[in-house]
This record gives C-alpha cells, sequence and structure tokens, in this order.
C-alpha cells in the first residue's frame, strides 16, 4: 500500500483541497513515480478557469490537474524492469513520461500517429475521488499505467530543468519538425512564456538564421533574447497587428517569416501570425485550445502566398527522448533554469496558481 497527499480539483473556479488517499497495489507492468516537481502549464491554468474542459475529453471531476512533471521510480510493477531505451529501473531512478498514453495498437498507432491515438488516455482526466487516485501531477505519487512510456533522466539535467521536457519542450520540438524548419530560416515567436522561449532556443538549434520573438511582458522579452531572439517586438510599443506585422516584414527584408510558431493561446494572435508569413510559409498553432473560440482572417491571403497552418496536440513520444538530449546539450548554453524558478509546497497550490494566473513567474513549479 502506497499513502500519499493530491491536490484535489472538483470544480473550476474553486480551490484546490489537499486530500490523502492510499493506492491499494501497483499492478503489473504500473509504474509508481514519487512525483519531485510538476510546473503549472497554460493547459492547467486554463482548465481551473473552465476555458479548457478536461471533461470534453472524456474527464470526470474531481481530478487531480499537472502533467508537465519528474520523478522517480518508488515501485516497478511486474514485468517492468527498463525504460523505452533499454536502461534498467529500480527504485530511486528519475524519469519522465509523455503525460498521455497511447494504446499502440489502433490505426493511428499502427500508422505513426501515437498523439492521435484513438484510446487515448491522459494525466488529469481520472478521477481522483476512487483507486488509483493519483491520477495528475499534483500530488506525491502519480501511477504511470501499463505500456506507458518512459525515459531515464541523465544524471546532468537536475529535476528543475528536466521538468518542462514532457510537455512544452517536446511540443515544441514536435511542431518544427512538423513544418520542417531548417536551416537559415526565419522564425517568428508569438508568445514568449515557457513554450515560446523553448522554441526560440530549438528553432536556433535547428539552423534558423533569424529568430523574432513577440510578446509584450518586459522580462518575458529579456528571456527571450537570453534564449536566442535576434530581435524582439514588444507589443506595448508596437501597438496594432498592422505595425507588427511591418515590423517582421522589415526585419525580414520585406519577404516575411518563413515559419510562424502560435503560442500565446488566443484567437486573435492567429490572423496576425498568418500576415507575418511569406510566400510558403508555415504556421505552427499550438496555444489555442479553448473551445469555441473563433478568428476572421482573409483567405485569398492565405491562397495565393502558398501558406500552410499546423496544428499540433500533444508529440510522438519519442520525441521526448530527443528532448532529454537537448537538455542535456544546452544547460550550460541557456538559461533554463530561470523557466520554473519560483517553487511551491504541494500545500501551497492556491497560491501557486495566483501567481501563474497573474504571470509573475514564467513557470511556477509544486514539489511535494
Amino acid at each position: 500500500m502506497y499513502t500519499g497527499r493530491i491536490a484535489r480539483f472538483d470544480a473550476p473556479g474553486t480551490p484546490f483541497q489537499i486530500d490523502t488517499v492510499t493506492l491499494p497495489e501497483v499492478g503489473p507492468g504500473e509504474i509508481l513515480i514519487r512525483v519531485t516537481r510538476t510546473n503549472i502549464c497554460g493547459s492547467d491554468l486554463h482548465a481551473w478557469h473552465g476555458t479548457f474542459a478536461t471533461r470534453g475529453l472524456g474527464g470526470q471531476l474531481p481530478t487531480v490537474l499537472g502533467h508537465e512533471m519528474v520523478g522517480s521510480v518508488e515501485a516497478l510493477g511486474d514485468g517492468v524492469s527498463a525504460d523505452s531505451n533499454g536502461a534498467p529501473l529500480q527504485q530511486g531512478t528519475r524519469v519522465v513520461f509523455p503525460y498521455f498514453f497511447a494504446c499502440h495498437t489502433c490505426r493511428n498507432c499502427l500508422a505513426g500517429r501515437r498523439n492521435a491515438c484513438l484510446n487515448l488516455k491522459m494525466a488529469m482526466l481520472g478521477r481522483a475521488d476512487e483507486p488509483p487516485y493519483f491520477v495528475g501531477g499534483y500530488g506525491d505519487f502519480f501511477l504511470l499505467p501499463a505500456g506507458a512510456v518512459v525515459y531515464t533522466v541523465p544524471d546532468s539535467v537536475s529535476d528543475a530543468i528536466a521538468a518542462g521536457a514532457n510537455c512544452a519542450l517536446s511540443q515544441v520540438m514536435y511542431g518544427l519538425d512538423r513544418v520542417q524548419q531548417g536551416l537559415g530560416e526565419t522564425v517568428v515567436v508569438q508568445g514568449a512564456g515557457a513554450l515560446g522561449l523553448y522554441a526560440i532556443a530549438v528553432a536556433k538549434a535547428r539552423g534558423a538564421a533569424q529568430v523574432i520573438a513577440v510578446d509584450g511582458i518586459p522580462d518575458r522579452l529579456e528571456l527571450a533574447t537570453a534564449f536566442g531572439a535576434d530581435a524582439v517586438i514588444d507589443i506595448n510599443e508596437v501597438g496594432t497587428p498592422k505595425d507588427r506585422t511591418k515590423a517582421v516584414r522589415k526585419l525580414t527584408g520585406g519577404h516575411g517569416a518563413d515559419v510562424v510558431v502560435e503560442v500565446v493561446g488566443h484567437p486573435s494572435a492567429i490572423d496576425e501570425g498568418l500576415q507575418m508569413l511569406g510566400q510558403f510559409g508555415r504556421y505552427v498553432e499550438i496555444g489555442n485550445i479553448n473551445i469555441g473560440k473563433t478568428f476572421e482572417f482573409d483567405p485569398s491571403r492565405f491562397v495565393f502566398s502558398n501558406k500552410t497552418m499546423v496544428g499540433v496536440s500533444l508529440y510522438d513520444p519519442a520525441v521526448l527522448a530527443q528532448a532529454l538530449t537537448f537538455l542535456a546539450q544546452h544547460q550550460h548554453s541557456l538559461p533554463l533554469d530561470r523557466l520554473a524558478a519560483a517553487q511551491y509546497r504541494l500545500e501551497d497550490i492556491n497560491d501557486a496558481f495566483a501567481a501563474a494566473e497573474d504571470k509573475r513567474d514564467v513557470r511556477a513549479s509544486i514539489l511535494p
């Protein structure tokens, strides 16, 4: 039996409640993770507000939010002895894992689209008032189901740096790969939160000749430069979409960007981003997860300039191994430790969400 705490989420707009629960056993193929750090991601905030309805994905309430996490092996179910790369697992091994779980047998999985698994299960969707209880990252433990992908964290990579790998970093790596961003291209990143900062760094690592960041928070614009942005556009100084589009055109010699990445999370950014693209530009849409929101745009500009929009949800689980390699290689050249520098205890989770809501922190972290 394994007893620990969870931050129970009953309904949008209500405070988290700390409960102590007991998992009777770890079943065959399962892995019980002792959570060491879970970040507050934008989707957690949306769920907290009710604008991202987990019920729409088959989720139930009450639940446990939190998914961008890192932890160590607490217990291995029968038949589990190694991670997805074949490295041995034992109690205490530090690991990260995708927070969504594919069946590996449906038509989408077999076609290499495991992030679109027809039987997809996910953290934050299980019930917090019945076993296994530990169904999200805001708790002492998290139970990985049988067949989950899991990777050992390199000894050189701290928990603080590794925590962002299984959501923000892997997501933007997958998105830039989907549009085949390559050497010599210009990339615009709309939004310099955690995903945006990772996108800047990854785009540069993929050989972008120029990366332009767009945001309105001074600290984030400063961080964008530290993460590799060649130019920043402050929406407080360049106040209209038309002016910001002109600024991008000027910075790109009149051509526009090859790739634009949207990680603002508001539909008003989309038409602006599409206008920033040049001929054959590719738009990576990641941030808008709130159902029912719309925007208007002129489709003729889309057609005549041969633009492409790619929606990106989740990522192929194998990308997470690449994310760990990226962190190990770049941790000394990028200020990765500044992404989730704000730390809160589990019992202070309501304060942490309030701080994240006010954007006082790029990423707040919950440490049980």
